[in-house]
């Protein structure tokens, strides 16, 4: 049996290697190999190798010995490019590691003809090197079935001859969208997930890198500014999410000289930006929600009117029930707000199992002193809340309005 002190050092340096490494040398091997499968295997021999080798420039290495590794094979499979040419590069011959490699990568496995779940899966499993069962984890599906997903995502890709490069232009805003919006659901899957704490460290750092670096490879265009600014402002809350002994704090209650001004000072000149450069996109729009909150001094000062405004035009150009739920939610903090009629239009919304739905309509139930039928919404947002810590909120919100109940 390995020692202990073994095992964590080769935890480290794994979790290294996905945080420095990962997407531009898996990347860089599929412009090589052309076929994901054999890139992953290859870059996943590599880091083995690392670990016995510990190099000083990770990536580089990595890069060099992955392609060393795959030209073996390719020679060694003479056919394999015949059989299985699961990509189709017709330019950039040129196998060696560049600076769009990653950006390749991440919308070829985001490309329409996908669907969103396998887009996901895909993106963690290849660009963010995210195990098949922490995909399956953010999932919320098996592992088996999350692999399953991966290989048929890989295969369409090879029956549809998808392209591994950025789109052209008169594409790229399409396409673009599906990217953000798989980056954003990375994020929000960071953000009381079904693991033990409040937040994901590592599933969060991978999709503000994930951004950072669409920022930089698409300096021109709006929206992934915005979503890089939104990401941020959202980060900048993180030390006052949880108490000192671990427990949720809900935005109200939040102690805000916690909050991390530069992230703030950040996210703002990027989603200022983006709403000035037009269409004010959804994730500007988002981002600009954020922003108010960053900016308000107290729960009590925030411009709850200018926010449903930003709201409305949020569902003009994204029409979607949980904006909708957002923007009901935030309506019922505007002074004279008809609660009912507030509560009558979160009940008509069409949002399945979403945990958040009965949550809010707990508080609007508590709001109107109607305490027993707030509980047992608690009790329907707990039964579809696996995360310990936001179920330790709901127990506790419960049993505010109940001192029967007793918190676990």
């Amino acid at each position: 049996m390995m020692p202990v002190e073994t095992v964590y050092r080769d935890t480290v340096f794994r979790e290294a290697v996905f945080r420095e490494a990962w997407p531009l040398v898996v990347a860089s091997t599929a412009r090589l190999t052309r076929d994901l499968d054999l890139a992953e295997d290859c870059v996943q021999d590599a880091v083995e190798r690392a670990l016995r080798a510990r190099p000083d420039n990770l990536a580089a290495w990595l890069t060099t010995t992955a392609h060393r590794i795959a030209l073996d094979r390719l020679r060694r499979e003479a056919t394999l490019r015949r059989k299985l040419p699961l990509l189709v590069v017709p330019e950039d011959p040129d196998p060696g590691p560049g600076p769009t490699d990653p950006l390749r990568l991440v919308f070829t496995c985001c490309h329409p003809a996908l669907a969103r779940a396998s887009q996901v899966a895909l993106t963690l499993r290849l660009v963010c090197g995210v195990e098949v069962r922490t995909v399956a984890d953010v999932l919320l599906t098996g592992e088996a079935g999350v692999a399953r997903r991966i290989t048929r995502a890989k295969r369409k890709i090879a029956a549809a001859r998808i392209p591994y490069r950025v789109p052209p232009d008169d594409e790229l805003a399409g396409r673009l969208d599906v990217v953000l919006t798989v980056v954003h659901l990375l994020h929000t899957a960071g953000h009381v997930g079904p693991g033990t704490g409040l937040t994901d460290a590592d599933l969060t750092a991978r999709a503000s890198g994930l951004a950072r670096m669409l920022v930089r490879l698409l300096p021109t265009e709006p929206e992934p500014r915005a979503l890089l600014g939104l990401i941020l402002l959202t980060e900048a809350r993180g030390p006052a999410r949880t108490d000192a002994a671990g427990e949720a704090v809900l935005l109200a209650d939040q102690d805000r000289t916690q909050w991390d001004r530069d992230l703030i000072r950040e996210g703002l000149q990027l989603v200022t930006a983006a709403l000035r450069a037009g269409p004010q996109g959804r994730f500007a729009l988002q981002g600009a929600v954020a922003g108010l909150h960053a900016v308000a001094p107290s729960w009590a000062e925030t411009d709850w009117a200018q926010v449903v405004t930003t709201y409305d035009a949020l569902l003009r150009t994204w029409p979607s029930p949980v904006v909708a739920l957002n923007r009901a939610a935030a309506r019922s903090r505007l002074p004279g707000a008809d609660l009912r009629a507030i509560l009558h239009e979160v009940d008509t919304l069409d949002l399945g199992d979403y945990r958040y739905l009965p949550a809010t309509r707990a508080d609007l139930l508590t709001r109107l002193g109607r305490t027993a039928e707030a509980a047992a919404a608690y009790e329907d947002a707990l039964a579809l809340t696996t995360n310990p810590v936001e179920r330790a909120l709901l127990l506790r919100r419960r049993s505010e309005i109940d001192p029967r109940v007793v918190r676990s």
